[in-house]
């Protein structure tokens, strides 16, 4: 599945939704269109949701850059794109295990712009 995900100040990055078989990505789906705001952690952004799902089997703290996840505690998206506060170098580190479903299509500097309370969107792309 892939999804628009527009952020105020930033513009539209593409999304790779590519998890199967998974609760995440169905109520992730079921509750698309999705508008919240940005909060930043270090270079994480996240953005609080309506759905929950359950942490899953292969659920994991240790990010690679570009990942989109679904942190159960939030609950929340994250999408990483450097290291976070939690980080011992320069790979991205969740604040506890979440459930990674996709990754973005662009340059993850480009989200270095992202700005707290700035509004994010996401939809299915065309």
């Amino acid at each position: 599945m892939m999804l628009d995900v527009t952020i105020d100040g930033v513009g539209t990055v593409k999304a790779v939704i590519d998890k199967e078989n998974s609760a995440t990505v169905d109520a992730l789906e079921e509750a698309l269109p999705i508008e919240s705001k940005v909060n930043r952690w270090g270079d994480e952004i996240y953005f609080y949701v309506d759905f929950d799902a359950p942490v899953e089997e292969d659920a994991r703290s240790e990010m690679n850059v570009g990942e989109i996840a679904y942190w159960p505690n939030g609950p929340a998206i994250a999408i990483f794109f450097g290291p976070t506060p939690a980080s011992t170098g320069a790979e991205p580190v969740a604040a506890s295990d979440c459930n990674v479903i996709g990754r973005i299509e662009v340059s993850p500097d480009l989200l270095q712009k992202a700005r707290s309370g700035a509004k994010i969107r996401i939809e299915k792309s065309d």
